[in-house]
């Protein structure tokens, strides 16, 4: 199972908005993103769920979070209190690929631990305080790169 970071990125490394919101709406990147996520588990934060106000179609939509008693009234929604345990959980679906979709807490807990990163780098700075965590290019090479008006999405595999 591949473990896939999907996150769009402005220049200055912003991600979203304290309160889970995303600064910017660009639905080329939104169809890129649910093009590349269909039919995969996604594993997202509570602020990130909560930003989207209902689970995303066709993907088994996972939110962590460290509240024991949070409930939503969607049956497609499966609620875990650790990326750890999201991840396995992922592993009994025997699935070949999943995406962790954010927000910058879970981004933060999953880069030492992803596979490949998908990363839409925006051509703009933006405002907000969540930023996407930084990384070494030592650790990781450039599988793909695909130039966009808006965006250039940059496919980044570990190194082996």
């Amino acid at each position: 199972m591949r473990i896939i970071i999907i996150v769009a990125v402005a220049t200055n490394g912003v991600i979203g908005r304290a309160n889970g919101e995303m600064p910017w709406h660009i639905k080329e990147d939104f169809q890129h993103f649910k093009k590349a996520t269909m039919g995969s588990p996604i594993i997202m934060g509570r602020k990130s769920f909560e930003s989207l106000g209902k689970p995303l179609k066709g993907r088994e939509n996972i939110v962590v979070t460290r509240n024991a008693n949070l409930n939503y009234d969607f049956d497609d929604v499966i609620i875990l209190h650790s990326l750890n345990e999201a991840i396995e959980y992922c592993k009994l679906l025997n699935k070949e690929k999943i995406f962790i979709t954010g927000g910058g807490e879970i981004y933060n807990q999953s880069i030492s631990i992803a596979d490949e990163m998908i990363i839409s780098h925006m051509k703009f700075e933006a405002e907000g305080e969540v930023k996407f965590p930084e990384f070494g290019m030592n650790e990781w090479y450039i599988d793909s790169k695909d130039d966009r008006e808006q965006f250039e999405i940059i496919t980044y595999k570990r190194k082996s």
